[in-house]
């Protein structure tokens, strides 16, 4: 077996599906088979069973799983030490990026960073923060940027923006009450949500009587620009946006804000390719306004 064997079995663990693993490997449902049964007879074992439903691992399957994890990790292990060692910056970026975030600001920083340290390999994974956070205290990922507050994590925090909240409309409804236009929501996480509650409460604003739900911050703009209805978005998205723009504020006068955080633990300095995209993203804070 080697590390080819190991990615094939941790993909099946997480597919349980024959074609779905071949499709994610790039390789045929047949090579894949084929693989599988050489792996057997290596071993000796039976790994898996078969079934219309899809697979099914057996205890020695399960056994052989946690050992070849195991094994993955000491051999990504040894090359990151191998990688610190060298003459010049490489190995492996393992970084986490809020959706939003990677949208509009990672593209240009990514540019740059690859520009520089071009034997670095990045793997960037986009998702909502909170997912990311938990992978980050997993130690899935090395470094995260991450929307939203974290007071609980005990490594390094560093705040790269403060964003004003704003309610935006096209111009033709610039007079017209939100109350009387469709309200454009949009999927985000659980702390944003419940502050968009709060200010509809304070407002006395019901979204749900006729409004309209999209899965990501672009569609809910584009919508709103093209006369659709209203909605309320972080500055970070309103760079092109022509429409008429209200920052939005709690009764009590608090302003609704988005925090952007690039977070880490202190030990992962001692990896040169994190260190430098930390470095990179501390020092290019275009594009991100304090309020």
């Amino acid at each position: 077996m080697d590390e080819r064997d190991f990615k094939l079995l941790t993909t099946l663990n997480k597919t349980r599906n024959i074609t779905q693993a071949a499709d994610i490997l790039y390789i045929s449902q047949s090579s894949l088979s084929k693989r599988i049964r050489v792996i057997e007879r290596e071993l000796g074992v039976s790994l898996m069973l078969r079934s219309r439903q899809g697979i099914h691992f057996t205890a020695v399957g399960e056994a052989v799983l946690k050992h070849t994890s195991e094994a993955a990790k000491q051999l990504a292990l040894m090359r990151k030490s191998i990688d610190a060692n060298r003459n010049y910056i490489c190995g492996t970026l393992n970084a986490g990026v809020s959706i939003n975030y990677a949208l509009f600001c990672l593209p240009d920083f990514l540019v740059s960073y690859r520009g520089k340290y071009p034997h670095v390999n990045t793997c960037i994974t986009t998702d909502q923060s909170r997912n990311l956070y938990l992978q980050l205290q997993n130690g899935i990922i090395d470094v995260a940027i991450l929307r939203g507050e974290y007071n609980d994590w005990k490594g390094e925090k560093i705040l790269l923006s403060r964003e004003k909240i704003c309610a935006i409309c096209n111009q033709q409804n610039e007079n017209t009450s939100l109350t009387e236009i469709p309200y454009i929501g949009r999927k985000t996480d659980a702390d944003f949500e419940r502050e968009l509650a709060q200010w509809m409460h304070e407002n006395n604003i019901r979204p749900e009587e006729h409004g309209i739900y999209v899965d990501n911050i672009i569609t809910c703009v584009e919508m709103v620009r093209r006369g659709l209805g209203w909605a309320i978005v972080p500055e970070i998205c309103l760079k092109n946006f022509s429409g008429c723009v209200h920052q939005l504020f709690f009764a009590n006068g608090e302003p609704l804000i988005r925090s952007t955080y690039i977070m880490y633990s202190s030990q992962i300095l001692a990896l040169p390719q994190v260190k430098a995209f930390i470095d990179l993203i501390k020092n290019s804070q275009e594009g991100f306004p304090y309020v």
